[in-house]
This record gives C-alpha cells, sequence and structure tokens, in this order.
C-alpha cells in the first residue's frame, strides 16, 4: 500500500495534530513571553517539575473522564469526590492511625463505591448523567464539610506525602556525575525516559507495519518521523531537567503508567473498543450483542476510582485536608478532555490527546500564574479556549 500524501494525512487527521502542534505553540509562547517580561526560565527544571506536581490530578482524572463521555455521558462530581476521598484520607491516618498501605486501597474503594453507586443509577435506571452527578457533587460536597467538621484535618506522615512529593531515588548513586562531569545528575530518572523515547518510537514504528500489513495506507515517513522526533525530542529534554533538579516525581511515574494502562485499553482490547462502539451509536451496539448498561457502569466506578486517587494525591501535595479541596476541578478535567479532541456526542477521543489537552491546561495555568494574569482574566482565556476546541470540533464534524 502506498502512502498518501504528507498535506492529505495531516488534513484527515487534523485533530490529532493539531493539538500536539497548540501544546508546542503555548510552551513556546510562554517561553519568550515570560523571558521577555519578568526574565525567568519557563523551561526550568524547578517550573517543569512544578508543573506536574501541580497539574497531576487532572492528568489522573481526565483518563476516566475521556471513557464516560465517550461511552456519552459525563461526570460533574469529580471535584466534590476528590475533597470526600481526601477527607476519608486524612481521617483514616491522622485521627485513626491507619498505616499508609491500609489507607490507600481503602480510599481507592470507597471511590469505587462512589462511582459504582452513580454509575447504577445511569446505566440501570437510565436517569441522565448530568443529573446524576450534579447531585453527586451536592452530596459529596456537603459530606466533606460534616466529616472534617469545616476544618482543616493534617499534616499527613512523610510517607503518605510521598504520593505527591516523593521522587525516584538514583540506583546509580553518585557515579555517574563523576562520568559526566556533571554537579549533580540522577542516573535513574534520565534512563527511564531515554527508554520510554526508545519505546515510543518502537511502538510508532510497529503500528506503522500493521497498518501496512492490513492494507491501511501507512503514515508517510517524512510525518511519523517528525512527530516522534518531536516527541521524543521533548521526553528527553524535559528527562534532563528533571535529572538535574531532583529526579523524576513518583506522581510522574503513576501518571506514566497510567497512560500506558489506558492507551492500551481503550485501542488493543476488545472491551475498550465496546466503549466507543456505545458512544457512537447505543442502539446499534446494543443490538449487535454488547452490554451496554455494564460498560457505562465499569466506565463510573472507573471514574470514582481515579478520582479517589487524585483525592489523596492532593490531600498529599497540600499535606492537610481541607473543605475547599477539589473546589472546580470538575470544569478542568472536562475541558482538558474536550480539549485533547474527545467529541461532545461520544464515540471520539483518545488517550494521547486528553494528557496533550491536560498539559495544555496546566502550562496555560502555570505561565498565566507566573506572568502575574488575574484569576478573572485566567478564567476569561481557559473558557474562550474550551470553546474554541468544541467550534473546532463541530466544524470538523460538518466537513
Amino acid at each position: 500500500m502506498s502512502e498518501t500524501s504528507g498535506k492529505s494525512y495531516l488534513g484527515s487527521h487534523l485533530r490529532e495534530y493539531g493539538m500536539i502542534m497548540a501544546l508546542v505553540a503555548i510552551v513556546f509562547f510562554f517561553t519568550v513571553v515570560v523571558r521577555a517580561t519578568i526574565d525567568v526560565d519557563f523551561l526550568s527544571a524547578q517550573n517543569i517539575t512544578n508543573l506536574f506536581l501541580q497539574n497531576s490530578y487532572v492528568i489522573i482524572m481526565a483518563l476516566g473522564m475521556l471513557l464516560v463521555i465517550v461511552a456519552g455521558h459525563i461526570d460533574l462530581s469529580v471535584g466534590s469526590v476528590v475533597g470526600f476521598t481526601g477527607a476519608v484520607a486524612a481521617v483514616l491516618t491522622v485521627k485513626l492511625g491507619w498505616p499508609v498501605w491500609a489507607v490507600i486501597p481503602a480510599v481507592l474503594f470507597v471511590g469505587l463505591l462512589i462511582g459504582a453507586a452513580q454509575g447504577y443509577w445511569v446505566a440501570f435506571w437510565r436517569i441522565p448523567s448530568f443529573i446524576v452527578t450534579l447531585a453527586g457533587m451536592l452530596v459529596f460536597r456537603g459530606l466533606t464539610l460534616w466529616l472534617l467538621g469545616g476544618q482543616n484535618i493534617g499534616p499527613f506522615p512523610k510517607a503518605f506525602q510521598s504520593l505527591s512529593t516523593g521522587f525516584l531515588p538514583d540506583l546509580f548513586g553518585k557515579a555517574d556525575e563523576a562520568m559526566l562531569g556533571l554537579e549533580r545528575m540522577n542516573g535513574t530518572a534520565l534512563l527511564i525516559v531515554l527508554l520510554a523515547a526508545a519505546i515510543v518510537v518502537w511502538i510508532g514504528w510497529r503500528k506503522r507495519a500493521q497498518d501496512a500489513s492490513f492494507g491501511i495506507s501507512p503514515e508517510p515517513s517524512a510525518v511519523f518521523w517528525v512527530r516522534n522526533a518531536t516527541i521524543c525530542g521533548a521526553l528527553v529534554f524535559v528527562g534532563y531537567k528533571l535529572a538535574i533538579f531532583r529526579g523524576l516525581p513518583n506522581v510522574v511515574v503513576v501518571l506514566a503508567l497510567l497512560t500506558v494502562i489506558y492507551a492500551f485499553f481503550t485501542e488493543q482490547t476488545t472491551q475498550g473498543r465496546r466503549i466507543y462502539a456505545l458512544g457512537g451509536n447505543e442502539k446499534a451496539a446494543r443490538l449487535s450483542g454488547i452490554h451496554t448498561e455494564r460498560l457505562v457502569f465499569f466506565c463510573f466506578a472507573n471514574m470514582g476510582v481515579l478520582a479517589a486517587l487524585a483525592g489523596m494525591i492532593v490531600a498529599a501535595r497540600l499535606n492537610s485536608s481541607t473543605p475547599k479541596a477539589g473546589v472546580g476541578f470538575e470544569l478542568d478535567v472536562i475541558a482538558a478532555v474536550f480539549i485533547g479532541g474527545a467529541s461532545m456526542s461520544g464515540g471520539v477521543g483518545r488517550i494521547v490527546g486528553v494528557v496533550t489537552g491536560a498539559l495544555i491546561m496546566g502550562v496555560m495555568n502555570n505561565g498565566m500564574s507566573i506572568l502575574g494574569i488575574g484569576i478573572d482574566y485566567q478564567q476569561v482565556i481557559k473558557g474562550l479556549v474550551l470553546l474554541a476546541a468544541v467550534i473546532f470540533d463541530v466544524y470538523n464534524k460538518s466537513k
């Protein structure tokens, strides 16, 4: 099968590549403007680390929200679930003295129960997800206030804090510093990132070969190498910056593992493909023998687990559970999914796009905060970006 031209290929994959180009453009913009305005390096090791630590919860929940939206639903309760599960973790850890190894699975189970309860009403009783999760948003916000008694609970032990603020130790010790002549270098972090870059290229090459073997017009060579060079270059640059600072944050490792798992699930498994079929046409999916109710139930239960994980990470970062934790988080998560290319009508969206959309939101938040832009203008700008992403989706669909 001959290759299509690069121009026609990019035109048919504008949604996917447009987000990557937008992320690169936004990073370049803030790098130049921040340097010119306040003479600060936007791509410094410390700021890149802060970028991941501050926005990890968005990416984690966006992975689950993608499945919910692809299935044709929405979950407005995730912010309140983050606050409630963080409060549960605080009560179990600080007040009851549970060890961290017992708290983490217990809180994840609470999130599973919350997601399953909401998914039950949506999947089997056909109550609109907007109504169910709106009710959940109010219920769990109230339960958070009740559980905390309107006060903060903390601090957490160091082991719990490491969920968000911990870093992978350097397995190579100081040997690499002597070889490279550097003042400080985390060899483990750099090696992991280099391996990740090699795996990205291998997976892309394997997929390209599979497309050709199935008679699918392969991705043009120029597009393939430019895309992979951009991604690998970014990975190596970020890895180097992290390596010369404090190494890989624990939360980045969690994000990477979850991204790989969910990308594999959505693209390589039967159940993942059925979720897309459900969102594309529920009636046709049901007639073809797919248990649509079970899939919807699974999507909400999964969302509850990821919201609980995000709740513990937020609590660990703040070193306390607060009644205001999670307020407005659902807006950032939903915006990240739509900016990343998911369709409002369901059935469309990719994990890579969602991660890109979340990074776009994170870079914008970080850059505007460094420039001292007020929260009022930040909300306006993010709202316009979300609107532009939805308009772009509608325009593509009309074509």
